[in-house]
């Protein structure tokens, strides 16, 4: 068994990525785990690309190597279906099910993609997908999908449930707390306690 736990979280730039990878930093320190982490952005001011990598008890190196990675958190389902190589088969995929087009995956195609044929494409992975922005809505600002989708993982991730929500506290801007305790809450109950919708 390897040492670390690691966790890629892939999106489009604005999605807030770097924040989500912020709060999991965060809950580590506050559990005195060692965290290592790197963010990686393509473009992402233009709708580009963003990964961040989180490796929660990692001592060697801050980069997931393709294939190896615990858990894939997509704030895209384009986004999905570009990162999925990073998981072994049968690997963990929390997905939204929303899309932006074009991105950098579908740039060539003349096809647009739907839903249906991208959850396909992710056969063979063992992947939940949730309505990121329903519930972000439902929690008071479209913004906080990002902490949905943290909301939703959080059953996945070999952290501390209270944990994670201290983190957000400390992490989000103090006038959003209220919101995005909600739609960390709403993300972890459209999942479950046992990580199944």
């Amino acid at each position: 068994m390897k040492p670390s736990f690691d966790i890629l979280i892939v999106g489009i730039g604005g999605q807030g990525t770097v924040l989500a990878s912020n709060v999991l930093g965060e809950a580590c320190i506050i559990e005195n785990r060692s965290v290592r982490s790197a963010e990686t952005h393509g473009m992402a001011q233009r709708g580009g690309s963003v990964e961040s990598h989180i490796r929660i008890d990692g001592k060697f190196g801050s980069l997931i190597t393709p294939g190896t990675a615990d858990l894939l958190i997509a704030f895209d389902l384009i986004e999905a279906l570009r990162y999925r190589h990073y998981l072994p088969a049968g690997g963990r995929l929390i997905t939204n099910r929303h899309f932006v087009v074009p991105t950098s995956v579908y740039q060539q195609e003349l096809v647009e993609p739907d839903e249906e044929s991208i959850l396909a494409a992710l056969a063979g992975l063992d992947v939940v997908c949730i309505d990121a922005l329903k519930l972000a809505e439902e929690a008071g600002s479209s913004l906080s999908q990002n902490i949905v989708m943290l909301g939703a993982a959080s059953a996945d991730i070999p952290l501390r449930i209270e944990t994670l929500e201290e983190a957000v506290r400390r992490c989000v801007p103090p006038k959003t707390v209220a919101v995005n305790e909600k739609a960390f809450r709403l993300g972890r109950a459209a999942v479950g306690e046992r990580g199944v919708p």
